[in-house]
């Protein structure tokens, strides 16, 4: 059996980190390297999706040249380049490690070494996982939760908290995902079901993740058809 493909999809892919500076020279991150966004942009290419990549710095290269990308810095750019390129998007898939803060105030110039002590006021960043998901016609949106410990639970509160179709979970203790060539994945659904997907390179993964959402858009195309005057929440 034919596995499903997303042809005629129009994927919309976050990757990498953002980087929140505080003076010309320093900045908040994380340790997402992107290769996780990377390689599921390139498996949705493959599956003939036209994708669109926005990337937060990262040394990550594209194999594909058909896709699309779009590279930011900030958090703030980030969901500008999203709203700005949502528009028909059927598959919004949030695997960005967008900064939750950022400085109340960008510095002009480096600020020099004084006391023992510093205070640096941040800011709540806009949830572009949530401003998709809120959308009137939102795509189908998949999110993704790294957590350190209470993995399921937690991903399954912002599963339900920002009303998204499923999310991709896992674990980022002790070294695990970031900056890696492999990773694990469970997947958890708004209906309640749940997918593993073992540990594996991110490549491999990425092919996986995919064909689940296909196979999504499939069933959910299939469940309208059978339903005249019901419209499907899901562009399938």
């Amino acid at each position: 059996m034919t596995a499903p493909t997303l042809a005629g999809k129009r994927v919309l892919v976050t990757a990498g980190p953002t980087f929140e500076d505080i003076d010309p020279v320093r900045y908040l991150a994380n340790r997402s390297s992107g290769k996780m966004g990377f390689a599921i942009a390139e498996a949705a290419a493959t599956a003939a999706a036209e994708v669109v990549l926005i990337a937060g710095p990262s040394q990550c290269q594209l194999q594909n040249p058909a896709i699309r990308r779009v590279d930011v810095r900030s958090a703030l750019q980030m969901l500008d380049a999203v709203m700005s390129h949502i528009q028909g998007i059927d598959v919004f898939i949030a695997c960005a490690a967008v900064a939750d803060y950022r400085p109340a105030t960008l510095v002009d110039e480096k600020i020099k070494k004084s006391g023992p002590r510093m205070q640096l006021e941040l800011l709540r960043n806009p949830d572009i996982l949530a401003n998709v998901a809120a959308l009137p016609q939102a795509p189908f949106t998949v999110g993704f939760a790294a957590e350190t410990g209470t993995v399921e639970a937690h991903a399954m509160h912002k599963l339900k908290q920002k009303r998204i179709h499923m999310i991709a979970a896992n674990c980022v203790a002790d070294g695990q995902g970031f900056d890696r060539s492999d990773n694990r994945l469970l997947l958890l659904f708004a209906d309640g079901r749940r997918h593993n997907l073992g540990l594996q390179s991110k490549t491999a993964l990425a092919r996986e993740l995919i064909t689940v959402i296909a196979t999504e858009l499939k069933s959910a195309a299939t469940s309208a058809a059978s339903k005249p005057g019901r419209p499907s929440t899901v562009n399938a």
